[in-house]
């Protein structure tokens, strides 16, 4: 073969590689599911930004730590409660409203925004993982909270896990969905987080309305039925719009339980999104084999409470009800005392 040849496949070779990545079907899809992101926005009718049923909520002051923003249903005092931590750039009600009222039958449900999120705390301390499971625990203390059952989505996971580790006692059983152990160790995973700064500085100039926009514009066209709340979501979506995100994301990517996660000897149960594609399903799976945890899977994206909020509602519920009989604490209809 001549250097011409040679020359004329070499230059063809990033090409063809083009046109094959082209052809792929996943890759096709999404092309087609960022395309319909991008698309202009349209101006919509300006209404009330009417929110769904919620717990009362009420702000909080943890002393030496700050003010903290909780929904909390009250309920039996004694009985089992459900502490419910959101993942990064969410808030409790972003998070969770869907399952709120089915968990409230049966729970005391605790929702607190956590800092730097929603009316969270705010501080002059870079943002970590383990002030947020300290302010948890600090939480736990002024409410009174007993067998408390920990439900971390995503970030909150992480935030559950260091809760049990940091704080031995305070919770009796884990329902982790939608989280891992880790989120960088591959060199994907890497890069990504190294894009957070980029993130920080958008959100810090504003950058944040166009994506809210987006998201929900994006969400609503797969659930139609969330259009009445689309004011009350934007508004829910912009609270949490702040520099304290960009250094969640870092300490997210810092996160690391495989060394002590399987360690925490408690009853677990892992809801695994099989269609995520921000938090790999082999990832959670991971976590699930660390914990010994009793598995349910939903076939969803990461944006799971969202689009499939009656879904979500009731594979919480389940895995709340799985995990507090695992822990001795719920019977149908009343509360199990242990030994």
């Amino acid at each position: 073969m001549n250097r011409t040849a040679r020359s004329l496949i070499a230059a063809g070779a990033p090409a063809a590689g083009f046109a094959a990545l082209a052809a792929n079907p996943t890759v096709r899809q999404e092309a087609r599911r960022i395309g319909r992101f991008a698309r202009p926005l349209r101006r919509s009718v300006t209404r009330a930004p009417l929110p769904p049923c919620l717990p009362p909520g009420r702000v909080i002051n943890l002393p030496g730590r700050g003010e903290v923003f909780v929904r909390d249903s009250g309920g039996l005092r004694g009985g089992p409660a459900v502490l419910l931590l959101h993942g990064w750039t969410a808030s409790a009600d972003l998070n969770f409203f869907p399952a709120y009222d089915s968990l409230a039958k049966s729970y005391r449900v605790i929702a607190p925004d956590l800092r730097g999120h929603g009316r969270g705390l705010r501080s002059a301390e870079p943002f970590s993982l383990e002030d947020c499971a300290d302010d948890a625990a600090a939480l736990l203390d002024q409410l009174g909270a007993q067998h408390v059952i920990v439900v971390g989505y995503s970030m909150g996971g992480a935030v559950g896990l260091l809760l049990a580790r940091r704080h031995p006692g305070r919770v009796e059983a884990l329902v982790m969905q939608a989280t891992a152990l880790e989120w960088r160790q591959k060199a994907r995973e890497r890069m990504v987080w190294r894009l957070l700064s980029v993130l920080e500085l958008s959100l810090r100039f504003g950058a944040g309305a166009g994506l809210v926009d987006r998201v929900l514009r994006q969400a609503i066209e797969e659930s139609p039925e969330l259009d009445v709340y689309r004011p009350w979501l934007a508004a829910e979506f912009r609270r949490g719009l702040t520099r304290e995100l960009g250094g969640a994301g870092r300490a997210l990517s810092r996160y690391d339980a495989r060394p002590w996660a399987g360690r925490l000897g408690l009853p677990a149960v892992m809801l695994i999104t099989t269609g995520d594609r921000l938090v790999r399903p082999a990832k959670q799976q991971a976590l699930a084999e660390a914990l010994h945890a009793q598995v349910i899977e939903a076939d969803a994206d990461h944006d799971l409470p969202l689009v499939k909020s009656d879904e979500y509602a009731r594979l919480t519920k389940l895995a709340v009800d799985t995990a507090a009989a695992a822990a001795g604490l719920k019977g149908p209809g009343r509360f199990l005392r242990r030994g």
